[in-house]
């Protein structure tokens, strides 16, 4: 509930008296359309439903005791349908956590496994009690505490901004400072990264996308494996979907949890960045049958989950269990736990996880317009928030380019991913995918107009990537031919095989200084080209000085210095740090790269390719080699055309290209050269000095931009 209207009906409340005594405290009959636990001036209102339970009670704790100080059970008459609400006067929120207990049946055959002693987290919980220090066993049960948001968010306005014009930057809370190198004085935490928002202001990106960031826990499956204690560090196992991860707090918040991420998005925001969170509704903390019972288990475990017809777990997550995203209370919860983010966190977008599985249907079949996808992408408090699709799942479905809703909602681009990746290190027969991809991928997401005319309209359906956490880096993607993931204590099982990477010589660490250039050349093509796709560009924190998680592609488990950002490599690998700050910036001056602009005046098509004679051909064909690429169009800002011509050679010798003759008064002006032009010199703030005339000889594995200045 947002601010102003929890002070209406908590003033509206204010003067209510108790009409029960319960086990010593006096009660009545609570808010029964608000779920969770609500701070009033009289006490505490109380909210649960569960539709196959019997009965149910509130355990309150005293801050860590192991048992509860008072039981209450809800009368029958605190119920209406299949909600059970309470306010319990006197209670002070700072004084208790709360927890409760419900009966049922019990047939496992049915889904039905309700435990009478089982001690069940609120799932609307704002704040979940026992995970405030980091790699700590919780000692006791999962345990809610009742939050008061008194955080004024001003007037501040919601970002207006399109996908198209964002610049997203994948991040890792604790991993983005962590390492001791980062020099802030909260490591880890939303205060760290807080410190370093003039570094992301500085490099020019304008969304973070962090991965998980609801409360989860790390210390599921903890293990040690050679002498290393292996976490959950990603946090894709969900324990509350409504509450931040505590331990990412620098600061103790008790029941003022959330105030240090709100800070954090407040001043992302004043800096003109925008917040994406990685939600993951497909499958939940408790496992399969042989996992733990906390949550939604003991509250209705056959409406929660996906369950085959003898009761046990379908796990298209890969990771246990599915949760049972269109069954309508699950839908009612996912709804209401995103515009909770985004009235009370002022949350920009949302990137949902393995997203295939909330197209499922109970019985885990794919359905064709399901009723979740349909549900947000009309929802009007989400009208302007990004909805972000991994458009697969573990169980098979892969739906790129094919996603329900997709006019609504944006996909990771897998495709792009593969085919920019092997076209990059030179597999020829990729060439065609490779150009579709760099062009908005208008075969996936475009259409056919009336005059059989390619609609590259689409490309806002369209976030290219070639990294992500899940992967090589792109340090790793030019070091390594295979994945090296022996750390992780799985015989290097775990992690994709296909990572289409290529060690440009040499398997790992070398001193070979024509590998290292080798290497260094071949990340600043994979970084030209994606910011110069049309789509939305996303990379890797760290990517922009050659981070490096040493040839490991599943980091889930390493919290560690695979994973943390080695910060010293920012000074030394300055000038690639320099080269994506340039490129983004480049990105942004000219915005034909990102979106379709009114004709050029002259002439030239919005999107064409050409050969290396500078023809104009339909499409590149496969076994390409070299090809260009031209965006034009004009920019009613600056009162003249916008034209942005990219050749790529990915071959092992020099390609000469012709740059077309507009027969228009202006020149082609070098702006990119990853080959180099001199020593380090790789872009040119003043490209008025080089000027191309007809030819230009690209130099083996390169790429160049060319801009079009009329005279």
């Amino acid at each position: 509930m947002n601010l102003y209207r929890q002070s209406a009906v908590l003033e509206e409340l204010a003067t209510i008296n108790p009409i029960d005594d319960i086990g010593g405290f006096l009660v009545r009959p609570g808010l029964f359309d608000i779920n969770g636990a609500m701070s009033m001036p009289v006490g505490i209102n109380f909210t649960i439903h569960t539709h196959n339970g019997t009965s149910c009670e509130l355990l309150l704790y005293r801050r860590e005791a192991e048992e509860p100080f008072a039981i209450l059970p809800f009368p029958e008459e605190y119920k209406i349908g299949d909600v059970y609400s309470m306010i319990v006067f006197g209670l002070n929120a700072e004084d208790f956590e709360y927890a409760y207990r419900i009966d049922g049946p019990n047939d496992p055959a049915r889904g039905l496994i309700f435990d009478k002693n089982a001690i069940i987290l609120d799932p609307y919980a704002r704040a979940v009690s026992g995970q405030r220090i980091w790699g700590k066993k919780m000692s006791s049960h999962y345990r809610a505490r009742v939050v008061k948001d008194y955080f004024d968010w001003g007037d501040a306005p919601q970002s207006s901004r399109e996908l198209s014009d964002l610049v997203i930057y994948e991040l890792h809370v604790r991993g983005f400072t962590q390492h001791s190198s980062s020099g802030v004085k909260h490591p880890g935490t939303f205060a760290g990264l807080k410190e370093k928002i003039p570094y992301l202001k500085d490099l020019g990106v304008n969304a973070v996308e962090l991965m998980p960031i609801f409360e989860f826990d790390e210390m599921m499956n903890a293990r040690d494996v050679d002498g290393k204690k292996l976490l959950d560090y990603w946090g894709y196992n969900s324990v509350c979907f409504f509450a931040p991860n505590s331990s990412y707090a620098a600061s103790v918040e008790d029941n003022m949890e959330g105030l240090e991420l709100k800070e954090l998005i407040r001043e992302l925001h004043r800096n003109g960045i925008e917040v994406i969170l990685d939600v993951v509704f497909n499958h939940t903390a408790e496992g399969n049958e042989k996992g733990p019972s906390f949550s939604f288990k003991g509250i209705d475990n056959n409406i929660y989950y996906m369950l085959t017809p003898d009761g046990y777990y379908y796990n298209f997550s890969g990771c246990g269990n599915t949760l049972n995203c269109n069954h309508p209370v699950v839908q009612l919860m996912i709804q209401e736990c995103l515009r909770y983010w985004t009235i009370s966190y002022r949350v920009d977008g949302f990137r949902f996880d393995l997203a295939s599985i909330l197209g499922r249907n109970e019985d885990g079949s794919p359905m064709n317009n399901p009723p979740l996808l349909r549900t947000l992408a009309y929802d009007p408090l989400l009208s302007n928030v990004k909805l972000i699709a991994e458009a697969w799942d573990a169980g098979g479905m892969y739906q790129v380019g094919n996603f329900p809703a997709s006019k609504r909602w944006a996909e990771w681009n897998g495709r792009y991913r593969d085919s920019i990746r092997s076209f990059l290190k030179g597999d020829s027969w990729e060439s065609r995918n490779a150009a579709w991809s760099i062009s908005g991928s208008g075969d996936l997401y475009g259409s056919l107009t009336s005059d059989h005319k390619r609609d590259y309209a689409g490309y806002n359906s369209c976030i290219n990537f070639l990294t992500c956490h899940d992967g090589f880096t792109m340090y790793d993607l030019y070091s390594y031919n295979e994945k090296h993931n022996e750390n992780n204590g799985w015989d290097n099982t775990d992690g994709a095989n296909d990572n289409r990477s290529w060690n440009c010589g040499a398997e790992g660490d070398t001193d070979d200084p024509q590998i290292l250039d080798l290497r260094f050349r071949m990340i600043r093509n994979a970084c030209t080209v994606l910011m110069c796709s049309r789509g939305t560009p996303m990379f890797l924190a760290g990517d922009e000085f050659a981070n490096t998680q040493f040839g490991n592609n599943n980091s889930y488990c390493q919290d560690n210095e695979i994973s943390w950002l080695d910060w010293k490599l920012l000074e030394k690998n300055r000038s690639l740090y320099e080269f994506f700050r340039y490129m983004i910036h480049f990105r942004f001056r000219h915005p034909v790269i990102s979106k379709h602009l009114p004709n050029a005046v002259c002439g030239m098509e919005h999107i064409s390719i050409h050969d290396t004679t500078s023809a104009r051909i339909p499409e590149a064909g496969q076994g390409m080699h070299a090809f260009a690429m031209c965006f034009a169009g004009y920019d009613r800002k600056k009162r003249c055309d916008d034209l942005v011509y990219m050749t790529i050679n990915t071959y092992w010798e020099d390609v000469t290209f012709t740059l077309p003759n507009l027969h228009y008064h202006g020149q082609w002006h070098l702006h990119v050269n990853t080959f180099g032009d001199g020593p380090g010199s790789y872009f040119f703030e003043d490209p008025d000095t080089v000027r191309i005339n007809g030819n230009f000889v690209m130099r083996p594995r390169s790429v160049a931009v060319f801009v079009y200045w009329p005279s």
